[in-house]
């Protein structure tokens, strides 16, 4: 009996201890930070704007390796954040070409937008004369233009996303412009008074 009862205190010592050490996985914290560092890169290089389907990608698996860890699931939660870190760093570099591309494609469309709208002005002015109930909009609107095309060069290196839009917004403005000037050009001179044969 005495060594049943001997016998008995050994396993539960042993099974107590065996959950003890069990339960007391460390949490990954090491895996954790290197995912967030990876996380941070991506964003800072924009990669929610420039390479979104690989950085929604790489937000599940920082959110599943959090909903582990939140779960003590600290095995799964380490693989998760290793998964969620190379994830974050392929957005990153995803994000980085993606930038560079459409750095190239707005500077190229910056200096024809500027192109197009020197021949605008050039027309323009051969139909001054008969703009003059659109002057001040035409004066107003070309003010508009020249501010806007200085922030488009000013964000070309930066955030070439947000150039691309003021792209858009600015040839706007030339198109509303040359089909007013062309239908200008168009009205035949008047002749001037006074003036008898």
């Amino acid at each position: 009996m005495r060594q049943f009862k001997s016998l008995f205190y050994a396993t539960l010592f042993f099974t107590f201890i065996a959950l003890i050490l069990g339960g007391c996985a460390k949490p990954p914290e090491e895996e954790k930070a290197a995912a967030k560092g990876a996380m941070d890169a991506a964003l800072a290089v924009g990669a929610q704007n420039y390479a979104p389907a690989d950085f929604s990608t790489a937000k599940s698996a920082w959110e599943q390796a959090e909903k582990f860890m939140s779960d003590k699931k600290y095995e799964d939660a380490k693989k998760a954040y290793l998964s969620a870190k190379q994830a974050f760093d392929q957005a990153k570099v995803a994000a980085q070409t993606a930038k560079k591309a459409m750095t190239e494609e707005v500077t190229k469309a910056v200096a024809e937008l500027e192109d197009s709208w020197k021949a605008l002005v050039d027309k323009a002015k051969k139909v001054e004369n008969k703009m003059k109930t659109d002057l001040d909009s035409w004066k107003a609107d070309s003010k508009t233009f020249e501010d806007g095309l200085k922030t488009a060069k000013d964000t070309i290196a930066t955030d070439p996303l947000k150039t691309k839009k003021k792209i858009d917004e600015l040839k706007s403005i030339i198109e509303k412009w040359d089909a007013k000037v062309k239908e200008l050009a168009a009205i035949p001179e008047k002749p001037a008074k006074g003036k008898k044969k």
